[in-house]
């Protein structure tokens, strides 16, 4: 086995709620190898806490620390996993970024916050913890989102070509790679978050495989209309959302219950293809072609839909050599390794800071 040296291990758990994504990376300068990967998939219970502790609820607090120590655990025998199943120990490890599970991400009022336990991660894996990598740059005026643009301007820019890496979670968001221009990211709006809610609350399942139920329905016009009336999709920029915007009530507030459910799921499809759409025709003039990473990645009717409309080509991250469901783990794992070096990891001209600021806090175990 070849030497091993810059090894880090990236943790993302998303809007998406489907649960823990760990990668193993070395790191140099110029590349990026991956040495495995490991999912930690959520049960239907952790997925309910999560969403109650989204919203304000009785004994919230004393609810909160307790999840944040059960997510901490699942993370840590997932990576223990990873490090058994790669034959490396944790002492080869410089760090890992923990980004943690968002459960309030509210910039307007100076905060964000994302649950788990780095104190309890490091004690379990022996390994350092970098962890909380939002609030540094909100106090220093900005969103604290989105905080990937950096990462993939440094290992998915191409010379020849504006690229946009678009990442479909449970939000969407855009990275614009111009290499005759400044770095632009921003949160396009809901991406699977209001389509999981929907086909959860009708059919009891997690998310829509590959967009079938979408697909059997058609688009409400009327409905679609008044989806589009939402403030957030005509902001300019700086700008990011979560589900604090768009949950089940911002649903019920344009009386879905009026409509056949799988015409809603349509509906709600069409909108996430659109607002899509929408940013890059407003944000991202002259953008050659699209990289798509994230769960959405993964519905083939959304896929499907973006390749129609977009108008540019449209392909997965894969085809430039790294995994879809990968890049947003890989992207903490490298957040922390400039963390430790001590070196500015935000956008200050994406998130909207007054300047560039080292984000994370390191546990040592």
């Amino acid at each position: 086995m070849k030497d091993k040296k810059n090894l880090f291990l990236g943790v993302m758990s998303g809007t998406s709620l489907d649960g823990i994504d760990i990668i193993m990376l070395e790191l140099s300068s110029q590349a990026i190898n991956a040495w495995g990967s490991e999912h930690v998939p959520y049960t239907k219970l952790t997925r309910d806490k999560i969403l109650k502790l989204s919203s304000p609820s009785l004994n919230e607090l004393e609810e909160s620390q307790s999840f944040a120590l059960e997510h901490a655990l699942m993370t840590a025998q997932g990576i223990n996993k990873l490090l058994k199943k790669t034959h490396i120990s944790s002492k080869e490890i410089e760090g890992i970024g923990y980004h943690g599970q968002t459960i309030r991400h509210r910039p307007d009022k100076g905060f964000s916050v994302q649950i788990g336990n780095a104190h309890l991660l490091a004690e379990k894996t022996n390994i350092k913890v970098i962890n909380d990598f939002r609030n540094r740059d909100i106090v220093a005026g900005g969103q604290g989102a989105p905080l990937v643009p950096l990462f993939h301007q440094s290992f998915f820019s191409s010379k020849e070509k504006k690229r946009i890496i678009l990442n479909i979670g449970g939000i969407s968001n855009i990275s614009f790679l111009a290499n005759d221009q400044v770095l632009l990211g921003f949160d396009c709006g809901p991406g699977n978050i209001l389509l999981d809610q929907w086909i959860y609350s009708n059919k009891n399942l997690t998310f829509d495989k590959d967009g079938q139920w979408a697909r059997k329905g058609k688009v409400v016009p009327e409905l679609l209309n008044a989806f589009f009336q939402e403030p957030y999709f005509k902001m300019g920029l700086p700008k990011s959302t979560g589900r604090e915007k768009f949950n089940s009530n911002w649903l019920d507030a344009h009386r879905i219950d009026l409509y056949d459910a799988k015409d809603v799921q349509r509906t709600l499809l069409e909108l996430t293809v659109l607002s899509i759409k929408d940013a890059i025709n407003n944000f991202c003039d002259g953008a050659d072609e699209v990289f798509v990473c994230g769960g959405g990645s993964e519905n083939n009717f959304l896929m499907e839909r973006l390749v129609k409309i977009i108008g540019i080509p449209v392909n997965k991250t894969d085809v430039i050599g790294v995994p879809s469901q990968h890049v947003e783990a890989m992207a903490f794992a490298w957040l922390a390794s400039k963390t430790l070096r001590g070196e500015a990891n935000n956008s200050p001209n994406i998130t909207g800071s007054k300047g560039p600021r080292i984000l994370g806090i390191i546990y040592y175990p």
